[in-house]
């Protein structure tokens, strides 16, 4: 039976070439934002895997949305100019489609990296800011409090992703995602543990959703129409009176009414006390739950690390497609020894055809031109 899991999907006008999505995942080693030549040499090696698309980390609309000073950025022609500079370097070598996580860290922000220990930086303290939030709440109870954004806060917001969006499409981006999980300011605006406002923007759970609709809505116009546009989304807080599968449902069909080209269904991260049943899979049926209620493609991701685990998440329709981060760092050939396990055969770039192992004869392509 051919594998599902290496069939052609389209998102949006974007036709991939299999399932398999490499997530964003923070390596902490941009200089002001900037990426720097970690950045060519880690994308480039991961953009030689075979998978269907590479997204870049999440990556600030403005300084203050980074998680730690050592994040991505795309906030002005520095950025921009570095981020051209890794990006010309990658595709002269690779045709692997590159989309771009778009995010603000919101209270999580102003943080150390985390082989320094992660913990929060007093904004009075080198490397540190004042962060910015829904509602007063902090993260960590001994965290410095975010301040509540207020309406000319919440437009230098909008403005920074619409300005990122632009950006984006300016460097050639194939693809946006839009992230609204992981306890960032988007999930803490969604989230009712977080979100304490009594305007517009807080309360029932529509009002809780205003500000990231108005956020995808002005990426989505920010953004050339023929290249898609994404969202990741939490499917659960993991905890009591949180954020629910039945919200992010929710939050899905909305999305989708406004022109999502596909979502990412992640979870946890709005606070240290949640409870995750951590274990493969375990956020699968968040996400099927979501694919159950929209028609665009649904994303799964979380300890999916088996081939023949990601072959039946999409084989069964639990998912249209499944997503790697941590263990592609682990194995950046992943998709080639997936594809090996399922007797598929990939492309892959010219300079390793000879590496191709005697026992799996047929498992790369006719040379490219």
């Amino acid at each position: 039976m051919p594998s599902v899991l290496f069939s052609p999907i389209t998102i949006g006008s974007k036709t991939l070439a299999n399932r398999i999505v490499i997530a964003p995942m923070c390596t902490y080693s941009a200089t002001d934002g900037e990426m720097t030549d970690w950045h060519l040499i880690h994308l480039g090696n991961l953009a030689m895997s075979a998978a269907a698309v590479l997204t870049i980390e999440a990556t600030a609309v403005v300084p203050e949305g980074r998680i730690s000073y050592g994040d991505v950025g795309l906030w002005d022609d520095h950025t921009e100019a570095a981020m051209k500079r890794v990006l010309d370097g990658v595709r002269k070598w690779s045709s692997m489609p590159i989309a771009i996580q778009l995010a603000h860290a919101g209270r999580k922000a102003s943080h150390e990296v985390p082989w320094k220990g992660g913990r929060q930086i007093h904004p009075d303290k080198p490397n540190g800011w004042q962060t910015f939030g829904p509602s007063a709440i902090p993260n960590m109870p001994d965290d410095v409090p975010p301040i509540a954004l207020d309406e000319a806060g919440l437009q230098r917001i909008r403005d920074g992703f619409a300005d990122a969006a632009r950006r984006a499409a300016r460097l050639g981006i194939d693809a946006v995602q839009i992230h609204a999980a992981h306890g960032y300011l988007l999930n803490a605006f969604l989230s009712p543990l977080s979100n304490q406002r009594t305007d517009d923007y807080g309360g029932s759970r529509e009002n809780r959703m205003r500000f990231p609709l108005e956020i995808f809505d002005v990426v989505r116009a920010n953004f050339p129409a023929d290249r898609p546009v994404t969202v990741r989304i939490s499917g659960s807080d993991w905890m009591d009176g949180g954020w629910s599968v039945d919200d992010a449902v929710a939050l899905a069909v909305a999305l989708e009414a406004r022109g999502c080209d596909a979502i990412h269904v992640s979870s946890g991260g709005i606070s240290p006390n949640q409870q995750i049943p951590i274990g493969p899979n375990y956020q699968v049926p968040l996400a099927r739950a979501v694919k159950q209620a929209v028609k665009v493609p649904v994303v799964a991701v979380g300890l999916i690390t088996d081939y023949d685990q990601a072959e039946a998440i999409v084989a069964t329709g639990d998912a249209d497609m499944i997503a790697l981060a941590r263990g592609i760092l682990y194995d950046p050939r992943w998709p080639w020894h997936a594809a090996a396990h399922l007797g598929v055969k990939i492309r892959v770039a010219n300079q390793y055809l000879r590496s191709q192992p005697r026992r799996y004869k047929e498992l790369f392509a006719e040379p490219a031109d």
